[in-house]
């Protein structure tokens, strides 16, 4: 086992430049089931699932960095982009674990608003990491069941 507790992969996040095509495309087209996204989402996008893995929809000129990201003028360091999510069993756990091998937090930890909490790591080549866990009631924004829009 590695420094880092990961559960599973729970989403990949796609930047799309036509967010109608898109959710036609995985919807109609895939047959993937629509899911609500965090109210607290301040961009336009969508999310699909089908068992346990979902794809994230993110329309494309709405990137921009959110709380607690460094703003470098770049898609990929905005959170908002391309990136690939994995649970864990103790964020604190994996960020210290993290730290403790030079491996920089490039954002959060921070809620990520549907009953998680979130921080992002960047891989060798700059692939953007999301590390996530379920939290307690209450803790990081409403429970996914409760989420609407």
């Amino acid at each position: 086992m590695g420094m880092v507790d990961i559960r599973s992969l729970q989403h990949c996040s796609l930047v799309v430049r036509d967010l109608e095509r898109s959710r036609w495309f995985y919807g109609a087209v895939l047959g993937l089931e629509e899911v609500p996204r965090p109210s607290t989402f301040t961009f336009r996008g969508a999310w699909f699932r089908r068992g346990n893995a979902e794809i994230h929809l993110i329309l494309a000129e709405d990137t921009t960095a959110p709380p607690g990201f460094p703003d470098a003028g770049t898609a990929k360091r905005t959170g908002l982009a391309t990136h690939f999510a994995f649970e864990v069993g103790d964020l604190e756990a994996a960020r210290l674990a993290l730290i403790r091998v030079g491996i920089p937090i490039v954002g959060g930890p921070m809620p990520r608003g549907d009953g998680v909490m979130q921080l992002y790591v960047e891989d060798p080549d700059g692939y953007l990491i999301e590390l996530f866990q379920r939290t307690p009631k209450g803790v990081g924004g409403p429970q996914r069941g409760a989420v609407r829009g």
